[in-house]
């Protein structure tokens, strides 16, 4: 198929915009004639998200591409690890089954670290000889987040094994180091670590450039350090990208990496060096078969109304209307369901604490953040009064596993529970709550679904099933996107203050970000790495 599209072009390459036509033939930029006009419209490159796990959306691929391209999305360096905590490499392969099933560009990785930490139950190993077959593939673009970064600091066999596979082949290695400073940062890069998503002050993303490390500016659901290190764009277009990490479905809709680079344009950063961050240091890093409209380049480009706004108009890939008018083109089938699920129901009395001592270690979970605060907490504080709730971590994949009880501070629950299969990074069952009673309700409103999230206030209990790999759900995206949204404001209508509630307790599990969380077989220091006392 042969057409034209005339704009004003926007060469982001060299930095400049005419007016012109695009010509496009058999899915390639045939050639761009300049004229001289102004348009009302802009022709541009298509956003990439640097780093995203397409399961955190709980959405399959297939259903996620549909949603990003009204958003001028055309591509992303995916990292499937959390669907390989739970199937191992078959996940792996399942992921990249379904994407092929529609015309976006998915750039999976190969997992590093299933599972993440040996103190908690996964579902899989995927060992250096398992990443070592997935890099030899071709849609394996690259070594996902290193994040098991004390492990590569101490000279890990596996770890290092993995790392110098995907060097062999020429592929790059993302990495995982929220705080690490100093030597031990020196040490952790100098293994072959190339990026890193995690920094939350301007201040740690400047050492690691200087270390030669390029940095992501993520936002997502839960995780949001834009504030903090958008000005590193101007001073740095060429070493960094946009990365969301972490979307749910009801924030995808609402937006993608368009909202991160007009955002960065309306606090005074140069468009041309935001455009080169969402749009093309993805492409260049990781080698990504994405065009940068060029001459001879895929057609991977798109329609936008100006370039403070970028409102989205059109989005074409390969050559194809993807988007139009808000509206998504892409019809994907229906995909097949993938799963493992074994936990039985749990008795209102599994979730009981042990008694013994004066104090107690307390999670604090921070709005915003992935990391945590450990504290201090006197018994009697415990309840709504002091927002010091039980916290539940069930292992979802042994039929008859006990729940790991704990209590956290920050969700501000004032009646009910909430639970959730999806917990990074092994997908075992975590739930917060006010009773005994309602915790237990909720995990097994989770169980009964084999995967979902669940609330409960009194008698309703809501629950919103993912029946692949109890992380994803294959339905219409934006009924998914619709029925978590009502599922948050039912949890907000409980008393939560919390902008994002499951996305902020899907990473009360996640034990490598420091740092006190919570496991199914207990409480885990992150900075002491080890598990420790309930007590204390």
């Amino acid at each position: 198929m042969s057409f034209s599209v005339s704009g004003n072009i926007v060469d982001v390459l060299r930095q400049r915009v005419f007016g012109g036509t695009v010509f496009v033939a058999g899915g390639k930029i045939e050639r761009i004639e300049e004229d001289g006009k102004r348009y009302e419209t802009y022709l541009m490159p298509g956003f990439v998200d640097g780093h995203v796990h397409v399961e955190s959306s709980m959405l399959v691929p297939s259903e996620f591409a549909r949603l990003a391209v009204v958003h001028g999305t055309v591509a992303t360096v995916s990292d499937p690890h959390e669907i390989g905590n739970v199937l191992g490499v078959a996940g792996v392969e399942y992921m990249i089954e379904v994407g092929k099933t529609v015309p976006f560009k998915f750039c999976f990785g190969a997992p590093a670290c299933v599972p993440a930490t040996g103190f908690e139950t996964a579902g899989a190993v995927i060992g250096p000889g398992e990443v070592e077959e997935l890099l030899s593939r071709p849609e394996v673009g690259y070594l996902s987040e290193v994040m098991n970064f004390p492990g590569v600091i101490n000279g890990d066999v596996d770890m290092l094994a993995k790392i110098a596979a995907a060097k062999r082949v020429g592929k790059r290695v993302d990495g995982h180091a929220p705080g690490l400073r100093g030597e031990m940062c020196r040490k952790y890069l100098a293994a072959g670590i190339e990026t890193d998503h995690e920094c939350f002050t301007q201040e740690e993303a400047e050492e690691k450039l200087a270390l030669g490390c390029k940095i992501l500016i993520r936002e997502g659901s839960a995780a949001r350090n834009f504030e903090a290190l958008y000005r590193l764009i101007d001073r740095f277009p060429d070493r960094c990208m946009f990365a969301t990490d972490d979307m749910h479905p009801d924030t995808l809709v609402r937006g993608h990496i368009d909202r991160l680079a007009a955002r960065a344009i309306g606090l005074g950063m140069d468009v041309m060096n935001v455009l080169r961050v969402g749009c093309v240091n993805a492409v260049e890093h990781y080698g990504l078969k994405v065009g940068l409209l060029r001459v001879g380049d895929a057609a991977d480009f798109i329609e936008v109304g100006d370039l403070k706004e970028l409102r989205v108009r059109r989005t074409w890939i390969d050559g194809g209307l993807v988007a139009e008018r808000r509206r998504s083109l892409l019809i994907p089938g229906k995909a097949r369901v993938v799963n493992r699920f074994e936990a039985g129901v749990k008795e209102e009395g599994d979730f009981a604490t042990p008694s013994g001592g004066t104090h107690v270690r307390v999670i604090e979970a921070m709005d915003g953040e992935l990391i945590t605060r450990s504290l201090r907490v006197a018994r009697e504080e415990i309840g709504i009064e002091g927002d010091v709730l039980k916290i539940a971590v069930v292992n979802r994949y042994e039929r008859e596993a006990k729940p790991a009880v704990g209590f956290i501070r920050g969700f501000g629950l004032k009646r009910g529970a909430m639970a959730s299969s999806v917990a990074h990074d092994s997908h075992n069952i975590v739930a917060v709550g006010v009773t005994d009673e309602e915790l237990s309700e909720a995990v097994n409103a989770v169980i009964r679904e084999r995967g979902g999230l669940a609330a409960v206030d009194g008698r309703r209990v809501e629950v919103l099933g993912l029946p692949v790999a109890g992380i994803m759900s294959n339905e219409d995206g934006y009924v998914v996107a619709q029925r978590y949204g009502e599922l948050e404001e039912m949890v907000k209508g409980m008393g939560t203050g919390l902008r994002a509630p499951f996305m902020t307790l899907s990473f009360m599990a996640l034990l490598v970000i420091p740092s006190l969380k919570m496991s199914d077989r207990g409480l885990f220091d992150g900075d002491l790495f080890r598990l420790v006392d309930l007590a204390d």
